[in-house]
């Protein structure tokens, strides 16, 4: 079932709607977890989102994808001076109300329904409230809202993603981070070689993992020229050479075994259990030949009870710790 959210961007409402997504930091200015930036990665695809500025909701939007990491729009320009360069994105594709609608003279309607913790606005006077982001609502919220206005439901329920897809803006991201790498005057030309084939798995990154992981952890293929070596901490993400070109930052995969690491619907624990995303659909990891991962998904009777790889070398506890936190999709 779909969940349904509210989101308060008065500061960036036009450069969000114009472009398809939500952008936030991943944490409050002092390091702190936000639950409003952490509700970016509780969205899921097909939840619906009304968009709430100048005391008018005037878009409804789709989530068509999972947040992943980015860095700040360049359209945010000065706004968000103090926000980190680097958070979550959603991509969402919104469709306009017309005419917008002003929640304070639904209040009496909605203000009942609102959540008692993090709701979006004042459940009495309907003033919005600057601190909130991203909040979840009850479903009655959302179709009050819609039912006085006219929106186009077939536009909304099938309209196309945005460009901002995971695997372009991450391309983008790489690209920024090689053209960094590919100029600086601090790198000896044979480590830039070394660093610019990382990104691909390829060179010495990929000499590295094969002496470490010499076969996918998920299939157990060891044919090379069915595997690809995956950073565990992405490489557009890395900030030492070191950690692009270490061995134990990576793993020998199957590509499709590589793109649900990648895309944060497998993990692992330090023992080697495999995590298996929540939000992934298990009759998609079936066709896609991954049925163990998919009787565990669903808890089949067949399925063993905690299915392990083996466990997990010291020196990539970190690395692992990070794929968890910032990559899996919990």
């Amino acid at each position: 079932m779909p969940r349904f959210w509210w989101v308060n961007h008065r500061q960036t409402v036009r450069q969000e709607i114009e472009g398809q997504y939500l952008w936030s930091p991943k944490t409050k200015s002092d390091g702190n977890r936000n639950p409003f930036y952490d509700n970016m990665r509780r969205a899921t695809p097909g939840d619906l989102v009304l968009s709430y500025a100048d005391q008018l909701i005037k878009d409804v939007g789709r989530v068509t994808e999972f947040a992943f990491t980015a860095p700040k729009p360049s359209e945010f320009g000065a706004t968000g001076a103090n926000w980190a360069n680097i958070g979550w994105l959603l991509p969402v594709y919104w469709v306009p109300l017309k005419p917008p609608v002003r929640p304070k003279a639904l209040i009496e309607t909605i203000g009942p329904l609102l959540p008692s913790r993090y709701s979006p606005i004042d459940p009495i006077s309907g003033a919005g409230y600057q601190s909130v982001y991203l909040t979840e609502i009850p479903e009655g919220v959302l179709n009050a809202v819609v039912t006085m206005s006219a929106v186009d439901r077939e536009r909304l329920a099938r309209g196309g993603a945005n460009q901002l897809r995971f695997e372009v803006v991450s391309e983008l991201l790489d690209d920024a981070v090689e053209r960094r790498i590919a100029t600086s005057l601090d790198i000896d030309d044979t480590v830039r070689n070394s660093l610019i084939q990382a990104r691909r798995g390829q060179g010495m990154f990929r000499q590295n993992v094969e002496i470490i992981e010499p076969a996918c952890r998920l299939t157990g293929i060891t044919n090379p020229s069915l595997l690809i070596a995956s950073h565990i901490k992405p490489w557009r993400l890395c900030q030492t050479a070191e950690e692009r070109l270490d061995g134990m930052n990576g793993f020998m995969l199957t590509p499709d075994a590589d793109h649900l690491f990648d895309r944060g619907f497998i993990s692992f624990e330090h023992n080697g259990q495999v995590l298996v995303s929540p939000r992934v659909d298990g009759h998609d990891l079936r066709r896609l030949g991954f049925e163990q991962l998919a009787l565990e998904r669903f808890g089949f009777a067949e399925a063993p009870a905690v299915w392990h790889t083996g466990a997990l070398a010291a020196q990539k506890l970190s690395y692992m710790a990070y794929h968890r936190d910032q990559i899996f999709i919990s």
